[in-house]
């Protein structure tokens, strides 16, 4: 399933918490970039694929089932925001 990010000014993108943790990038390591069709982006050491597709097939199903809603209740968008991103 695609997962669409923004680039930012400097070229920056944010990886989601959900991502990271589903192939164990962590702070300080190291990814492989391939430019084929696109961008490929992925750990220098391998994960279990599987892992990264039932994390994003549940942040999309989450994000799905707020669909509709003009202002989320307090607290709905603390898993699915990038708040936890820039907490100190």
């Amino acid at each position: 399933m695609p997962l669409r990010l923004r680039v930012g000014r400097k070229g920056y993108v944010i990886l989601p918490k959900a991502v990271r943790e589903a192939v164990g990038i962590e702070e300080g390591d190291e990814v492989i970039v391939e430019i084929r069709d696109g961008i490929v982006l992925k750990p220098a050491r391998s994960r279990d694929v599987s892992k990264l597709r039932e994390a994003l097939r549940a942040h999309a199903e989450r994000l799905r089932s707020l669909e509709g809603r003009r202002e989320p209740r307090p607290g709905e968008l603390s898993g699915v925001s990038l708040e936890e991103e820039f907490e100190s």
